[in-house]
Parts: structure tokens; C-alpha cells; sequence
């Protein structure tokens, strides 16, 4: 029966949500194979060609419809450097079978500046690429059905909340949950093409219609403009990274699987992308606001209304709700990383009982939903801030790696460096991996300059404050764990143990059952103890003297006098007059905890042993016991204690007031 084990949890609400805990050493059965991790680490990048197009012809269409036949050549350069990233990040696969992608490449290679750079540029894109997918995937089932318009950000908020609750529950689970709207995404965008290249060869391939024609020429086309339209189309290269960041989640040998299916989604992005852009600019496809790229291209190819039409945007709009579920993958490992190195707290590297980085999980899911609700879910509001950290991140990532293929090719060959992640040896072939990483990292620092450049003004600006700003933080909190640990060091410290005089007291409020397990505690320690109480209530002094007197009858208790009702400052100075009698003294404090079955029975009773516990923790050679009293609901609303002394005999008056 569950429960019954001591070394198993009870059933409760979490478990009907994320499923049942798993075992440590379930860890390795939690690796997803090549078909899974695609659909785990590849739907943010694959979602891109929905709208990478879109995003070319967006800028293009400043120059009029004249300039449109730039948005090929333009894609099959974005194809270019998507294969030149894709190399470079295989080599960074084999290179670190850890994972950590830039922030671990940059760490060992750059330093930590570098890397903590690297690591906050894509905490805030993976978290802005949760906002932007989750608005987008919204905002085209709220075209379809525009009654659902007004309610944008509540199902947003929604979607999130559904998301976190299936990345909790694990990797393998979401990943098979997820895999089916990605790879229907995928069959309908495959089937499209090739029924819109069959036509077009068969010249039945019509073009579009019902949209506004643009001039053929508004302002002249510039190399700068083309440059603006490369950057925005530079979208279809978010989440490559991904995979580099998640190596670990594949089953072995995972750098084999993890290389073989960024590939796979290479492949895959560069065929859609390249295949999106030529039929558009076939079908005479114009970007307007009240309807995507991808929908005049399945309405020319199937017809407007057809079910080939629908289940195409169906697939869309799934994708790009899906999308976010790489950064709910990645996010909380990254930020794991940084964890483990002190430069966010800690428990973000701590695993949840399905053996996911939960509190990762929550975090993402916070802060993005905070996003949506301040961009109202207005996908226009939040491209702007889209991009830049990621192509940071890309190019710090192969920057770190031109070094290290640098200094592999400047060791004697049989020659290892330890020290870093993973060590270096003699690479024959270092000049041909360098070369590859470092143009890949001048390709992708010009793009970002690109987008900081031209979005700068409707929003870029605000990452450019926001990631400094993070830095610093998280060299702040770095500063503060090493702090610390020098504070908890043990070199160049006295490392005898001897002992000293121990001072315990007993804090009482009332004198009932817990009371006597409380006097049971201490002098079971051995050493001498007084009683205190602080007084409050001068009715309730009286009382207690007398309840001591006639059920404890040992010692007395002393009153410590709270003219102003307070209850933490009198025990302190009471305290700190103790320490300065007998600086070499401990000084021991044992209070009780009346401790519930349930949240709200709980919530019901003082629990002052909370503030009392805050208030005496930062006080030297202060330690606190806190001695809980069970009190077990029983059927027909009693209430059952369980405690040693529960069959003490107490009066119903003194039990009444026990439990206040």
C-alpha cells in the first residue's frame, strides 16, 4: 500500500500531478533516444520557420515588392552560417560529452566573465523564447477564433502552467508528450512543400490572392537594409544550441546521438527554411498583419477552408506552442551549471523527486509568465528583446572554441592538459576546427552588432541594460558563497574540539502535555536547565507558576518581564547577559511546537517557534532545539497526541488553553 514504506513517500496531490518520486538511481532510465531528444532540444529551433521568412520579407518589404527576390539569396546565406554553427557546435559535442554548450566552452577557454556573460545571455533567451512561442501559438488560435482575443494572456498563462506541470513530471514523459505535435508539425510542413513543388513543376501553382500589392519600390535597398533583413531572418538559428546544452539527457553514447541529431535538425531546418522561402516567393506570398507567410502558402497550395489547410495551421500554431519546450529542457540544466558554480543559488541544482531540476522548472515558468503579462502576450513586444542573447551566446561559444583548438594545436603531440572541463590533447586537425569556430564567431558577432543595431530603439535597449546588470548580480552571489565558504574553512583554524559549559533553557509558554516532553528533553542532556517565561500577560504569569508547581514540580519558573509585549527582544537580552557572565558557555535554547497533521489545522495555532527560531539563529554560541508535539487527527474529528507523555493526566481547562 502506498505509503506503508518508511523509505517511500505517501500518496499526495503532487504525485497525482507530476507522478510518483523516482529513485536515484532511475537517473539512466531517464534518457530519451535520437526520435525523442528532436522533439525535447529541436522544437524551438524548428518552430523558427514558421515565421523566419516572414521575418525576411517583413524588411524587405520596406524597399517595396522590387526587393523581394533578395529573400533567397539572403536564405541560403542564413543556411550557410546555420551549417557553419551546426560544424562547430558537433565539435563542442565531442568536446564537452558533459554538456553546458557556451557557458562551459566560454568558462574554460574565455574565463569566468565571459562565460558568465555566455550563461545569462541564454537563461534570458530561453526564458524570452517561452514568452514569444507561447504569444505566437496563442495568437494564431486567437485569429482562428478571435472571441478568445480578449483572454490572450490568461490562456498564455495557461499554457505555461500545463507545460511546467509536464516538464515535472520528467524529461522522458514530456519528450513523448511533446513528440507527437512536433512531428505532426513536421509531416504537414514536408507534405506542403512537396505538394507545392510538384505543382510548381507541373505549372499549377498558382498564386496568391486576397492580399494588398506593394509598390514596387518605396525607399532605395541598401547594405544596410539587407543586412537588417539577414538579421531577422538569423531567428530560424535560435535553440541550435540547445542540444549542446543537453547532451546529457541522451541515452549513450550520448555524444553520438546528441551530434547525430543536431544534425538531423540541421537538416531538417534548412530544408523547411530554404523550401518556405522559394514557394513563397513563387506564390507572390506579402507579409500583412492579419495573416502569416505560412498561411497564404498552404491556402495557394490547398485552397482556402480545405482540412489540408487547417491541419497545416493547426500543425503551425502546436509548434510554436511546443517551442518553449526546449527551453524547459535546457533552461534548468544551464542554470544548474551556473548553480554548481556558485553564481546563482544553489537549490537551483538540486534534482525533484522525478529527477528533473524543479526548482529550474518554476523559475522559467515565473518569469516567463511575468513577461506575457506585461507584454499583454503581444508577440511585437517581445521580438525586439529576442535574439541578441542568444547570438551572443553563439558567439562567445566559438570564440571559446577557436582557443581551445589554439591551444590543443600548440601541445606536443601525446601531450595532455589537465584542469578544464574535459582535457585537452594533441589534435592533428586543429587549424581546420579553428578556422571553422572562428569564422563561425565572426559570422555570429556581426549579426548580433546587426540586432542590437537596428532593434535597438523599439527595444534591444532593454537587454542591453538587463544582461550587464545580470552579470553583476551573479557575480554578486558568487562573491557571496565565497565568502561562505572562507567563513566555513577549516585552514589556519584551531581544529581541536574541546568542550564547554553548556547553559539550557526551557522557553514555556503553557504547562501541558508538551511542556513535560520538553523538561523530558533536557534533562536527558545532562546538564543544568532553567525554565523561562516571558511575560506578556501578568494574569497568565500567576497561572503558569502554579501549573509548574503542581504538575512539573522541579525547579521554577523565571519571568521574564515584556512590558511592551514583545517576545523575540527579552529573550535575546536575557540571553546575551547569560553569554557575557560565561563568554565560554553555549548557551542552549529548547522551545515546543504544537506540529498538525494538515496545512490548515497548522495554520491555526501561533507557531511562535518560527520567530523565535529566526530571531536566535544569528547569535553566537546560541543553539536551539525545537522539541515537536504530534497531534494526530483522529476519525469523528478527535484529536489523538502521540507523544511520551501523552497519557499524562491534564486538566480539560489547561488541554483548552494548550491548544490556543
Amino acid at each position: 500500500m502506498i505509503g506503508d514504506s518508511p523509505t517511500r513517500p505517501a500518496f499526495s496531490m503532487s504525485q497525482l500531478l507530476i507522478g510518483p518520486p523516482l529513485e536515484t538511481l532511475a537517473l539512466a532510465h531517464q534518457a530519451v533516444s535520437r526520435v525523442i531528444g528532436l522533439a525535447v532540444f529541436a522544437s524551438d529551433a524548428l518552430s523558427s520557420t514558421a515565421y523566419a521568412t516572414e521575418e525576411i520579407l517583413l524588411i524587405l518589404a520596406l524597399a517595396g515588392a522590387g526587393a523581394f527576390h533578395l529573400s533567397l539569396p539572403i536564405a541560403l546565406a542564413i543556411a550557410s552560417l546555420l551549417v557553419i554553427v551546426t560544424v562547430s557546435y558537433r565539435q563542442t559535442i565531442y568536446a564537452y560529452p558533459n554538456g553546458g554548450g557556451a557557458y562551459i566552452v566560454a568558462r574554460d577557454n574565455l574565463g569566468e566573465v565571459a562565460a558568465v556573460t555566455a550563461g545569462a545571455a541564454l537563461l534570458m533567451d530561453y526564458i524570452l523564447t517561452v514568452a514569444v512561442s507561447i504569444s505566437s501559438g496563442v495568437a494564431q488560435i486567437t485569429s482562428a477564433f478571435p472571441a478568445l482575443h480578449p483572454y490572450s494572456v490568461e490562456f498564455a498563462v495557461g499554457v505555461i502552467l500545463i507545460m511546467t506541470i509536464v516538464n515535472l513530471r520528467g524529461v522522458k514523459e514530456s519528450g513523448t508528450i511533446f513528440a507527437v505535435p512536433t512531428y505532426f508539425f513536421l509531416a504537414m510542413m514536408f507534405i506542403t512543400l512537396g505538394i507545392g513543388v510538384f505543382r510548381a513543376i507541373t505549372g499549377t501553382l498558382g498564386t496568391v490572392t486576397g492580399v494588398e500589392t506593394l509598390a514596387e519600390t518605396l525607399e532605395p535597398i541598401t547594405l544596410f537594409l539587407i543586412l537588417r533583413a539577414f538579421s531577422s531572418g538569423c531567428t530560424a538559428l535560435t535553440g541550435i544550441e540547445a542540444i549542446s546544452n543537453g547532451i546529457t539527457a541522451f541515452k549513450p553514447p550520448r555524444s553520438h546521438n546528441a551530434a547525430v541529431t543536431l544534425t538531423w535538425m540541421s537538416g531538417i531546418l534548412i530544408t523547411l527554411f530554404v523550401g518556405i522561402t522559394i514557394l513563397s516567393r513563387r506564390i507572390g506570398a506579402i507579409p500583412i498583419h492579419n495573416e502569416t507567410v505560412i498561411s497564404q502558402l498552404a491556402r495557394t497550395i490547398y485552397g482556402p477552408g480545405s482540412i489540408l489547410y487547417i491541419m497545416t495551421m493547426a500543425g503551425t500554431a502546436l509548434i510554436l506552442l511546443m517551442a518553449a519546450n526546449t527551453s524547459y529542457a535546457d533552461f534548468p540544466r544551464l542554470a544548474a551549471l551556473q548553480a554548481r558554480d556558485g553564481f546563482l543559488p544553489r537549490q537551483l541544482g538540486f534534482r525533484g523527486s522525478r529527477l528533473v531540476f524543479s526548482w529550474g522548472i518554476l523559475a522559467l515558468a515565473s518569469l516567463a509568465s511575468l513577461l506575457v503579462i506585461f507584454s499583454n502576450a503581444e508577440v511585437s513586444v517581445l521580438i525586439p528583446l529576442y535574439a541578441v542573447g542568444v547570438f551572443m551566446s553563439f558567439t562567445l561559444s566559438q570564440a571559446g572554441m577557436a582557443v581551445r583548438m589554439w591551444r590543443e594545436g600548440h601541445l606536443k603531440p601525446g601531450e595532455i592538459e589537465k584542469g578544464l572541463e574535459t582535457d585537452l590533447s594533441f589534435d592533428p586537425r586543429w587549424r581546420h576546427k579553428m578556422i571553422i569556430s572562428g569564422f563561425g564567431a565572426l559570422c555570429t558577432g556581426i549579426v548580433m552588432v546587426v540586432f542590437a543595431v537596428t532593434k535597438f530603439v523599439t527595444g534591444a535597449w532593454i537587454i542591453v541594460i538587463l544582461l550587464p546588470t545580470l552579470v553583476y548580480t551573479f557575480f554578486r552571489i558568487h562573491k557571496h558563497y565565497k565568502a561562505v565558504a572562507t567563513s566555513l574553512s577549516l585552514k589556519g583554524k584551531n581544529q581541536m574540539v574541546a568542550a564547554h559549559p553548556m547553559q539550557t533553557i526551557i522557553l514555556v509558554d503553557n504547562v501541558h502535555a508538551g511542556t513535560l516532553e520538553m523538561v523530558d528533553v533536557a534533562k536527558s542532556l545532562g546538564h543544568p536547565w532553567r525554565a523561562i517565561h516571558i511575560g506578556i500577560n501578568p494574569d497568565k504569569e500567576e497561572h503558569v507558576k502554579e501549573q509548574w508547581a503542581e504538575y512539573i514540580g522541579e525547579g521554577e519558573v523565571e519571568i521574564i518581564d515584556s512590558p511592551y509585549r514583545h517576545l523575540t527582544y527579552p529573550l535575546r537580552e536575557f540571553i546575551e547577559d547569560l553569554l557575557a557572565q560565561n563568554p565560554d558557555s553555549y548557551v542552549h535554547v529548547i522551545m515546543g511546537h504544537l506540529a498538525m497533521d494538515t496545512f490548515m489545522g497548522q495554520v491555526l495555532h501561533q507557531n511562535s517557534v518560527l520567530l523565535f527560531n529566526v530571531a536566535l539563529t544569528n547569535m553566537d554560541r546560541v543553539v536551539v532545539t525545537i522539541v515537536p508535539y504530534q497531534i494526530h487527527r483522529a476519525p469523528h474529528n478527535q484529536y489523538i497526541a502521540t507523544g511520551n507523555f501523552a497519557r499524562q493526566p491534564v486538566k480539560p481547562a489547561d488541554a483548552a488553553k494548550a491548544a490556543e
